[in-house]
């Protein structure tokens, strides 16, 4: 029994990559479907299947439901408000306007916390065209560099909804998994800065932006100031990790009234709450029309539900998987293979390269990684959170032809898709790699 539950595995994580890529399966139902399909056949009873697809369902989107609209919500106000223009002004005053693919890197390294990296490569992509045009630098350069800014948050910290479904999934502490994804993601958005200026360099493309500088200008004049529109970024990420410091054994914040509210809003739903009322300070002038159902909150719920759907239908993937009795299975085989934390992002990887999605990628690998924690040792609040940093580091690898992102990148740059796997794929592999072995570094101290 213990091999056929390994097989039946095997080939529910291939029905999943097929469905989605061969026949164009929504996520959504390849996991639910995969779900029954491993509960029917590894021989679980009818009503244990389903308590366990309900259960896993309703669980995950009680844990990040609420948390992934708030983020939503931060990303489009700031993405309607021109407020990651300012805060994109705001870097390169910092970094000087001579090292563009550093402040780009940067750049997209902040705005893709709350934004996903598709819709941040195109809000920013102007900006980057205008400014490798001033530089008088090839756009290859530039392109890359907030490319792979902004994929190193996407896929590692939160509130980028993949990584907290993930951390919702295998009930990891979200300001321990923000606290060491922000630790990895910094080295790994260095190395792809690096390779951008390395390997972008030998390949010239004339930026051609479609906006000048003084059409930019014109617009950030509508945009919030930069001190207001990092704010709702950077203010629920304090809380949650002051949460967290609160909760220390050592209990530094004592075990009253203080610790209690700092419990109350350092919770990642109010913390993230309070980042929405200060994005609605974003607009110059906030109308009913924003918050309808038609506008800006409207559009971010709207996108919101397809993550929390396929995020949900992971979690009960995953927890028809934890009761089938596999963990017991699998983790005495894996523990004795010795992978420790090169596991999840092995799994991670493989499931990103096969069918393009990184959030996919990230919910599927912690659905089949969540009844192995105990198994393979990974019980400790650390231990969790770098597990949830190491399957976003895998689900870098690689961006090619059958992820939107490497059409998004490529497409905005005028690249030809020669030069996109060049690029782009191998700029992906690099820094999912990197952030791996930083991972694994880390792993030697922390675990």
């Amino acid at each position: 029994m213990g091999v056929w539950l390994v097989v039946l595995l095997f080939l529910s994580v291939l029905f999943i990559i097929i469905s989605t890529i061969r026949w164009k399966l929504h996520p959504f139902l390849a996991l639910l479907f995969a779900a029954f399909g491993f509960g029917i056949f590894s021989g679980m009873k009818l009503p244990d299947i389903m308590s366990s697809i309900t259960g896993g369902f309703g669980g995950t989107v009680g844990y990040i439901g609420i948390v992934i609209v708030a983020g939503t919500i931060i990303g489009t106000f700031l993405e309607k408000s021109g407020g990651a223009f300012t805060m994109a002004e705001s870097v390169l005053k910092a970094t000087g306007k001579k090292r563009v693919p550093l402040a780009m890197s940067i750049i997209g390294y902040i705005v893709s916390i709350p934004v996903f990296c598709d819709s941040g490569f195109v809000i920013l992509s102007p900006l980057n065209k205008a400014l490798s045009k001033r530089a008088k630098i090839t756009l290859a350069t530039s392109a890359i560099a907030l490319s792979l800014g902004l994929y190193a948050t996407h896929t590692m910290v939160p509130p980028t909804p993949g990584p907290i479904a993930a951390a919702g999934i295998l009930n990891a502490d979200l300001g321990a998994v923000i606290l060491w994804g922000l630790l990895v993601s910094i080295p790994a958005m260095l190395v792809g800065w690096l390779f951008a200026i390395k390997a972008g360099s030998k390949i010239q493309i004339d930026p051609e932006p479609e906006f000048t500088e003084e059409a930019i200008q014109e617009k950030m004049k509508e945009a919030p100031k930069a001190a207001n529109a990092f704010l709702p970024l950077v203010l629920p990420i304090i809380l949650i990790l002051l949460k967290s410091i609160s909760d220390f054994p050592t209990h530094p914040f004592g075990e009253g009234a203080f610790k209690t509210f700092i419990g109350f809003i350092g919770h990642p739903v109010t913390a993230l709450m309070i980042g929405v009322l200060i994005a609605f300070t974003l607009p110059k002038k906030l109308d009913k029309e924003m918050l309808s159902t038609t506008g800006w909150v409207g559009q971010a719920l709207i996108n919101a539900a397809l993550i929390i759907m396929i995020t949900a239908a992971g979690g009960a993937f995953g927890k028809v998987l934890q009761n089938s009795g596999i963990a017991g299975v699998i983790g005495d085989t894996l523990a004795k293979a010795n992978l420790g934390i090169w596991l999840p992002f092995i799994i991670a990887a493989g499931i990103k390269s096969a069918q393009g999605s990184s959030t996919v990628a990230i919910i599927t690998t912690a659905s089949l990684m969540a009844p192995l924690m105990e198994p393979l040792g990974f019980t400790a609040t650390a231990a969790k959170a770098l597990v949830v940093v190491a399957i976003g580091a895998g689900s870098m690898v690689v961006s090619h032809a059958n992820d939107s992102y490497f059409w998004v990148v490529t497409q905005f740059s005028r690249m030809d898709v020669k030069t996109g796997y060049k690029l782009q794929t191998l700029g992906t592999l690099i820094e999912g790699m990197s952030a791996a072995v930083v991972v694994w570094i880390i792993s030697l101290f922390a675990l």
